[in-house]
């Protein structure tokens, strides 16, 4: 979508705010330079017979062109976390959807491995209108668990998990990025660690039975030059082409802007079945081991994940012999219909 030049002009002479986000996306770019933020208040501009903007409410426009309507928000999502936490010097672990559920896997493992409570979450109104629930309880679509920090004799280590079952709407990723690194600086976490998934095609993609733990089943992404050296020292190859899409691009992207130590992990899982939406938790057991490398004091058992692994296989190995190898009866039954 593209806007007349003079669609910032007029528009937005409001009261300039110095505490206000820029628009998002298309209209950051049309209607000002970065930096150069106002608010809009009371404001109905008519630019063209075909495009209108008008301000709704304090800081949010919305502009009406033919057949479409583009919906403009300069508020940034609210990051609710609970104030008595002390996160510095935590790894925080990001879990948002991936192929074969790894992502969710993880974030489910840590959960329940580690003893993590809910301390927080994300609210803003182009967030999908869904909440999750556990047992009876509301939960927000996207939130964050962190527990007591965990010792052994030489170290102790603190893990902050941002968890998600739901998907960005890709309007949401950059802001939502942006807003997670500040509370990650503001916070002083030491690093953050993007969880996610990829096929590598048909040429060279593993199934669900593949115990394959080569280089080539997990890739990494590093935002600086300290970031590639924790890689390297968990002997995870980099990944180096390619184009990686959702929350993960997006704040890979930004971290490096802005020189923050992230990786992202890529797990190879298998998209045969399902089209991805079969849980790959031998893709899931792979991360875990680096995060167990990552965290000498803690000691993140993988077997559990291998067992479930196991157990889904086998499920899909009656369900593909059930396919190939139909009943007597109802061979007898397809040869019938075959003549009417």
């Amino acid at each position: 979508m593209t806007f007349p030049n003079e669609a910032g002009i007029d528009a937005l002479r409001g009261k300039r705010c110095l505490d206000s986000q820029y628009f998002l996306g298309h209209s950051s770019n049309l209607f000002h330079e970065d930096g150069d933020n106002w608010c809009c208040e009371d404001i109905s501009t008519t630019i063209s017979p075909r495009l209108t903007i008008r301000c709704y409410a304090r800081g949010v426009i919305r502009i009406n062109t033919t057949g479409y309507y583009y919906l403009a928000m300069t508020s940034q999502p609210e990051i609710q976390f609970d104030s008595e936490i002390d996160i510095t010097g935590a790894l925080v672990v990001n879990c948002f959807p991936s192929l074969g559920f790894v992502s969710s896997i993880v974030a489910h493992y840590l959960v329940d491995k580690l003893n993590l409570k809910l301390v927080g979450g994300v609210r803003h109104p182009a967030l999908p209108a869904v909440c999750l629930v556990q047992e009876g309880m509301p939960l927000p679509p996207l939130r964050f668990y962190a527990g007591e920090p965990i010792c052994n004799m030489e170290e102790c280590n603190k893990v902050v998990l941002i968890a998600s079952e739901i998907q960005v709407p890709a309007d949401m990723c950059l802001p939502l990025s942006g807003a997670l690194i500040d509370w990650i600086k503001q916070s002083n976490a030491s690093a953050t660690i993007m969880i996610d998934a990829y096929s590598p095609g048909v040429e060279n993609k593993h199934t669900v039975f593949d115990e394959d733990d080569s280089d080539g089943s997990l890739l990494g992404i590093g935002s600086i030059e300290e970031s590639h050296k924790m890689l390297n020292e968990l002997k995870i190859p980099l990944l180096k082409q390619g184009i990686i899409g959702g929350m993960t691009g997006v704040m890979m992207g930004e971290s490096r802007r802005r020189s923050v130590n992230s990786i992202a992990m890529l797990a190879e899982a298998s998209g045969e079945f399902g089209n991805g939406t079969i849980p790959d938790s031998r893709a899931a057991a792979r991360i875990i081991n680096c995060l167990d490398k990552l965290l000498p004091a803690i000691y993140l058992d993988s077997e559990p994940l291998m067992v479930e692994a196991q157990r889904i296989e086998e499920q899909i190995r009656e369900m593909m012999a059930s396919q190939l190898n139909p009943s007597a009866e109802q061979a007898t039954n397809e040869a019938s219909n075959m003549y009417g």
